[in-house]
């Protein structure tokens, strides 16, 4: 009879109605979750935002920083091929864990470990006079990242209201491909040492930064910690803003879904999480399957056979990302996460659609005078589209759709997924170049194609509701 009770207030509380804004600062009686900006919010938002800035400059670093530590340190074009897919390697065995251990010790402490990894790689890396050291400084990067990628979104949706969690975690969660164009041009201008100690700046602001965030309520809640759990709400929220119906329906929830015995990761198979499972999967599928890597790991190799300079298409792709995630993160809470998904999707299959048509044009010898700038225009359009929305969407959602009883082990393998893509795209990509350029960008086209339909039939819209809104309302777990 109680879960019917709490099932229904849930369904209540999801009314528009229900749905207003306060200034964030002042008093909050306007509904459970619905509030506005804190500096204590918009300080862990930017903290969580220097560990994907972070991780993002660790995917970025190796292309710029190719040719000086291949001439510093007389390595093999194999042997750098080993640092460079490494850390996919840490980024794997990070992922498995990162969802038990966020579970274990909490989303605060996660990012202290990741951020000593973040910080262990660079070091490493800068004073490497060998393959051996290089090697295990990347190792150490990507585990720090395939961390990141979990705990980053896991601790802003678990901290952020929801009229506004969609916003803020879009922004912190796009400063991944922001950082990597970053590192593009950085590394155009400096020598590989200098660009590993600017990769470690962020993660010295990420060590800073911690000491003043509060842990993630929901995860205090959990764990039983009540007192931690309102005080770190209260922070959030704002010293002057009403906190107790907020407060009860975490408790509520939360205390409900302890009842439950927490599942395995056998367990997640079950009907009840297929749905759930599908989406998390199919998402983290479609975001790497969509080309990506193939543009990030290789967009030097791209130019060169376009025919453009370096830092010329660097700068041109690397200017509108910016604008791009400001409209996204105002869009997201406007138009929901499906729409402008699907926005984004359609975009990267058009982005790839030019690129590959560049490089028919040019096995033709068909405007060859147009075939540069149908290049850039394919990447510009691939990586605005990328950042508007694929990029950081899918983080979100996973980080909103899974109870809290699942949430670790489920968000681990959806983690996990999308690094064995990572990989898979990275390690097939010079293969299909060489079998194809143009044929090898229209199969991420297609991809993109597909995950269109993919997206309009399975993936829930989020907006406007509260974590337990959302989870109840997909898996009716407390029916």
């Amino acid at each position: 009879m109680e879960d019917e009770e709490l099932a229904k207030s849930l369904l209540v509380a999801q009314q528009p109605g229900n749905i207003q804004i306060s200034n964030g600062f002042g008093s909050n009686d306007t509904g459970a979750s619905a509030s506005g900006v804190t500096a204590v919010l918009l300080l862990s938002a930017f903290v969580t935002a220097c560990s994907a800035f972070a991780g993002g400059f660790v995917a970025g670093y190796s292309a710029p920083a190719e040719s000086g530590i291949i001439d510093d340190l007389g390595l093999s074009v194999a042997e750098y091929s080993v640092f460079g897919s490494i850390m996919t390697i840490g980024g794997m065995v990070g992922a498995v864990i990162s969802g038990k251990l966020a579970d274990i010790i909490g989303r605060k402490y996660t990012m202290w470990i990741l951020d000593i990894f973040y910080i262990m790689g660079w070091l490493a890396i800068y004073f490497a006079k060998g393959a051996w050291l290089l090697d295990l400084g990347r190792l150490s990067l990507g585990f720090g990242y395939g961390l990141t990628c979990y705990v980053a979104p896991t601790y802003l949706s678990e901290i952020t209201p929801k009229n506004l969690r969609g916003g803020i975690t879009s922004v912190s969660m796009a400063m991944i491909p922001v950082s990597v164009s970053v590192a593009y041009l950085i590394g155009s201008v400096i020598n590989w040492r200098a660009l590993a100690l600017i990769g470690a700046i962020p993660c010295l602001l990420l060590l800073f930064g911690l000491f003043f965030i509060p842990e993630s309520p929901r995860w205090l809640a959990k764990i039983g910690r009540e007192k931690e759990f309102e005080a770190a709400l209260q922070c959030l929220r704002g010293k002057n803003v009403n906190i107790s119906e907020e407060a009860a329906d975490i408790k509520d929830y939360t205390e409900n879904i302890q009842k439950i015995p927490e599942d395995k990761i056998l367990d997640l198979f079950q009907q009840k999480y297929a749905h759930l499972l599908i989406v998390g999967i199919g998402l983290m599928v479609l975001q790497q399957f969509g080309g990506l890597n193939g543009y990030a790991y290789y967009m030097n190799e791209i130019f060169e056979l376009a025919g453009v300079q370096s830092i010329t298409g660097f700068i041109v792709v690397s200017i509108p990302q910016i604008p791009a995630i400001a409209l996204g993160s105002i869009l997201i809470e406007k138009f929901g996460r499906r729409t402008l998904l699907m926005v984004s999707v359609t975009g990267e299959c058009l982005g790839c659609f030019l690129t590959g048509l560049s490089f028919v044009l040019q096995n033709l010898n068909w405007w060859m005078d147009a075939t540069p700038t149908l290049m850039l225009s394919g990447i510009v359009v691939f990586e605005v589209s990328y950042s508007l929305g694929i990029g950081s969407i899918p983080w979100i959602i996973i980080s909103e759709i899974f109870p809290i009883n699942i949430k670790g082990s489920a968000g681990s393998i959806c983690n996990a997924v999308n690094w064995f893509c990572t990989w898979l795209v990275s390690f097939t990509f010079n293969f299909l170049v060489e079998w194809s350029p143009a044929g090898t960008f229209f199969i991420y086209g297609s991809m993109s194609c597909l995950g269109v339909l993919f997206i309009a039939k399975l993936v829930p819209e989020t907006k406007g509701r509260t974590l337990e809104e959302v989870q109840e309302s997909l898996t009716h777990i407390l029916q």
